[in-house]
């Protein structure tokens, strides 16, 4: 180092003295400012601009043409972590490669999404990887370190995790509060954060945008309890888009900006991502809160510690060091083939009777349906440089002339009142521009196309193709391929390659007959009106062309000239084998801000499923989609699943079809079969109600970990061995069919006799092997005796029972071929040190109609009545009285009344709570109490009061 050299560019210096450095250079100005997600440039040290966050969740998304992976769900169908490894290392080096050409592309990666998927109907399934947080960890942990590189200093993007905590739903998402108990928080939702930060390839987490227990997760107390715990290295926590603001504009959380940003900085939020790339807002939040006395320079300096973290292993600082800066393998022959191969290993075959694989010489296909010939994209997804869809990838593997296809869309014609058509005009010189081609920063700012005529109207009128998406909810397509858009100035034109958007300008409803919808005061006889989704308003024909409007909607008549059912029959019945590609369009009816309303697969497609089986009983069933479905496959002599598999997807799909590959994909969330199966959007105890395949004690439709192979394969010589810390397990696999495949081996365990509630099942580990005919391996596990332990929410602690435990090996959660059981050696339950400790509301065992919410802004929990607000029943299980008790004092807010029962259902105590001034001003009641030994007690709660505590003196 010379003397003009300052220390934090002395590559011989540990990364903490070189932050150290530079942080004592940087004026308080330049420091604030770097707090927010678009942090400018300090040009007088040299010190770059950097913006934290770029979207890489199945590829670098956002920015333009990249590698295309299969949606996050459907690498969670690979049981594959080397797989996901190698591409998470793709992903990443496409990131250097397109950030060498274009400095807006992020190395700070927002991704992977590690949500459980808890609930089917969340409208952003696609992106989290299982419903288990065993196996989202082992996925996540993979793409993480595919992400972050293997260099011992040196990381080739950082990744972020999202979002933290408890989030899966969309309704009401910025508002809803997910109320969490102890043992599903420690037993379910922190757990696959935390095995993939402790894995050590995770730079930070995004916080959620609800709350948790009634705090929002931007001031989450767990961030620095639980997150900061984990691990020694320094982890940056970058806030999701506008929920800094959120604390005060939505949820009413704060008063103040200045006191919502300083309680967000002070919890752990380091970066801050509002306003866009405008940090004005930010930077005048933090000077204001440090004007006030709510934060200090030392809290500064502490979240822009952390950034400067990332940035120092990012080799931001070591250009000449850094083995990735000359990264420029983009869209190799190696991406693309493993684009295909993890699209081919996504693929589930969820049922089969013999009709595949298609290997007959000569064999006749038709492919009919929705998404027969489409490649769909997600709001995560690059822009594709490929594409393959099925038709093409049949058409390539078959030849065209043995593939017939019918998409099966309804034809129509939009006739006016007036006896005109709505008619797409010619427009021969209009470029083929593609949505997202050129990359944003937020593409949610993508305008639509206005260089494009307007729809008109004439005597003729143009034939749209109708696609009905379910739950009234349509798309009209022009002949050139182009779908009916709505641009910001109102008009309607075909111009959209395909559905997308934040706020999706391509749907529309046509409005019952007889609606009085909209207010316009009259009927419309047996006309429709056709609403735009996006805008909420009616489509007017004007002399200026066609447009949307709030006032004199057009009364439409629609003409089909062919439905999608004749089409479909019509290819069905001169194929041999009929494939129906069924599925979603991952911009409408469950996305992000959107959750699906049913399991059903929408009513358009279930016609034309019926028409073709109904003309061709050889008829397989494939569904394209981000989530599953209920169907029937009782009649269906084959039935596949994939996630939207990027853009080798087609090409993937036919080679599993024709044998070439065997399809080895297993479930990563259990499939219901029936609405009615289902919990609450909002409950989030899967302890209590039952969900998951973990709890759940109905028939599923398909199984947790399901996936069928065109081999057959042979499970045996299950052995376990317990030791002091660990127990090894060891079988046999043996592929007994005539085709080299994969199989998925999964390991599950349960406790013979637990003492509460639970897992019926719990994965504890797998592996995906490829076995020849004929072959055997043995597979060897060892498993952590932590595997088999608890929340004991009677102390606080994870507890391993003594007993005996279940060891199942099989091909999934319910097809299980062999057992063992062990007994390792555990530590006995002791009864609740009431006397010592009291009891935290939250620590219940059970509950009916509680809700958790939180005891102060800043930590702490409390239980209140919940929907109805009436009153909420707790039981606490094994309450050590001890030779006795005289009272007992309650922590409470609110008003209403107490009552405590032991198990004899003897109230022995009834407390009267006199309003307090609001919800977290806590008083403290004590009133007689005589209660000795071991008992359960029951709390019950009426009215709208908030208990914190319970606590007995003898």
């Amino acid at each position: 180092m010379t003397a003009q050299t300052p220390p934090f560019r002395d590559s011989q210096l540990p990364f903490a003295k070189r932050i150290d450095d530079l942080l004592s250079r940087l004026t308080l100005d330049e420091r604030v400012a770097m707090l927010h997600q678009f942090g400018p440039a300090v040009e007088r040290l040299g010190v770059t601009a950097f913006r934290t966050g770029q979207e890489a969740l199945h590829g670098v998304a956002w920015m333009g043409p990249a590698t295309v992976f299969p949606q996050a769900v459907g690498l969670g169908a690979t049981w594959n972590e080397e797989l996901v490894r190698r591409v998470g290392e793709a992903v990443s080096t496409e990131a250097r490669a397109m950030r060498s050409r274009d400095d807006r592309v992020g190395l700070n990666v927002w991704a992977p999404t590690v949500n459980l998927l808890r609930h089917p109907l969340w409208g952003r399934n696609e992106e989290g990887y299982s419903e288990d947080p065993r196996l989202t960890s082992a996925i996540a942990t993979a793409y993480t370190r595919g992400l972050r590189g293997d260099h011992p200093a040196y990381w080739r993007t950082a990744p972020v995790l999202k979002h933290w905590l408890a989030h899966n739903n969309e309704t009401d998402r910025a508002t809803a509060s997910s109320s969490v108990r102890p043992r599903v928080l420690h037993e379910y939702d922190l757990r696959a954060f935390r095995e993939t930060v402790e894995a050590g390839a995770v730079a930070g987490v995004m916080p959620a945008y609800n709350l948790v227990n009634g705090r929002p997760n931007h001031v989450s107390p767990y961030l620095a309890e639980q997150l900061r715990a984990w691990t020694d290295q320094d982890l940056l926590v970058c806030s999701d888009a506008g929920a800094p603001s959120n604390l005060v504009d939505s949820e009413h959380y704060f008063d103040t900006h200045e006191e919502a940003t300083a309680a967000a900085l002070l919890a752990g939020v380091d970066s801050f991502t509002d306003h866009g790339t405008d940090s004005s807002k930010i930077v005048e939040r933090v000077r204001g809160a440090l004007d006030q006395g709510l934060l200090t320079e030392a809290d500064i300096d502490t979240a822009v510690r952390r950034q400067l973290s990332v940035r120092f292993r990012l080799g931001e600082f070591d250009p000449l060091l850094d083995p990735y800066a000359d990264a420029k393998d983009f869209d190799t022959p190696a991406h693309r083939a493993l684009a295909r191969e993890a699209a081919e290993q996504a693929i589930v075959l969820l049922k089969n009777d013999g009709l595949l694989p298609l290997t007959g010489d000569g064999t006749r296909i038709a492919v009919v349906g929705l998404l027969a010939d489409e490649c769909k994209l997600d709001w995560y997804s690059g822009t594709l440089i490929h594409r393959s869809t099925p038709l093409e990838g049949l058409y390539d593997r078959f030849g065209a002339d043995r593939v017939d296809f019918a998409e099966g869309v309804d034809r129509v014609r939009l006739r006016t009142s007036d006896g005109t058509y709505l008619s797409v005009p010619p427009a021969d010189d209009a470029s083929e521009e593609v949505r997202g081609a050129e990359g944003a920063l937020d593409p949610a700012l993508l305008a639509g196309r206005t260089d494009l005529p307007p729809l008109t109207t004439d005597a003729v009128g143009t034939e749209l193709a109708l696609i009905d998406w379910g739950e009234g909810v349509l798309t009209l397509r022009a002949p050139d391929g182009r779908y009916l858009s709505v641009a910001e100035d109102g008009f309607v034109r075909a111009s959209a390659d395909q559905p997308g958007g934040w706020v999706v300008q391509e749907t529309f409803r046509l409005e019952p007959r007889g609606s009085r919808e909209g207010g316009h005061g009259k009927e419309h006889g047996n006309g429709h009106l056709l609403r735009h989704v996006g805008t909420g308003r009616y489509v007017s024909v004007t002399a200026d062309g066609v447009k949307v409007a709030d006032e004199n909607p057009a009364v439409l008549e629609l003409e089909i000239t062919e439905h999608g059912e004749s089409a479909v029959a019509r290819a069905a019945a001169s194929a041999d084998v009929v494939l129906v590609v069924a599925g979603n369009d991952p911009h409408i009816n469950g996305r992000e801000t959107e959750d699906r309303t049913t399991l059903a697969l929408p009513a358009h497609q279930r016609r034309l499923l019926e028409a073709a089986r109904a003309a061709n009983p050889r008829t397989a069933l494939i569904l394209t989609s981000s989530y599953p479905y209920a169907i029937d496959p009782a009649d269906l002599p084959a039935v596949l699943w994939t996630a939207h598999g990027g853009q080798a997807a087609g090409t993937a799909l036919a080679r599993v079809l024709a044998g070439d590959v065997s399809p080895a994909g297993h479930l990563p969330q259990t499939w219901y079969a029936s609405d009615t199966d289902l919990p609450g959007l909002l409950d989030y105890d899967v302890i209590g109600g039952r969900q998951t395949y973990l709890y759940f004690e109905g028939t599923p439709l398909f199984p947790f970990g399901h996936g069928l192979s065109y081999a057959s394969f042979v499970y045996g010589d299950l052995a376990a061995r317990v030791g002091e810390e660990s127990a090894q397990v060891t079988f046999t696999v043996t592929n007994t069919g005539d085709t080299a495949a994969d199989e998925v081996a999964q390991l599950y365990g349960r406790p013979v006799s637990p003492s509460v509630p639970r897992p019926r099942r719990e994965l504890l580990a797998h592996r995906r092997v490829h076995l020849p005919a004929g072959a055997t391996t043995e597979l060897s596990f060892e498993l952590p005796l932590s595997a088999f332990e608890f929340w004991d929410v009677a102390h606080g602690v994870r507890r391993l029972e003594p007993g005996g435990y279940e060891l199942l090996a099989g091909a999934s959660a319910e097809d299980i071929r062999l057992s063992a059981t062990i007994e390792p050696a555990g530590t006995p339950p002791t009864p609740r040190p009431v006397l010592e400790r009291g009891l935290r509301s939250a620590d219940f065992d059970e509950q009916r109609g509680a809700e958790i919410v939180d005891r102060t802004k800043r930590s702490g929990d409390a239980v209140t009545p919940g929907a109805d607000g009436e009153s909420a029943e707790l039981r606490y299980r094994a309450c050590d009285f001890g030779p006795g008790t005289r009272s007992v004092t309650v922590e409470v807010s609110g008003e209403g009344t107490l009552e405590l029962a032991l198990d004899d259902g003897r109230a022995i105590a009834h407390l009267d709570i006199a309003p307090t001034t609001g919800p977290y001003a806590y008083t403290s009641v004590t009133t007689p109490f005589d209660a000795s030994g071991v008992h359960d007690l029951r709390v019950e709660l009426r009215g709208p009061l908030r208990l914190a505590h319970v606590g007995f003196s003898g």
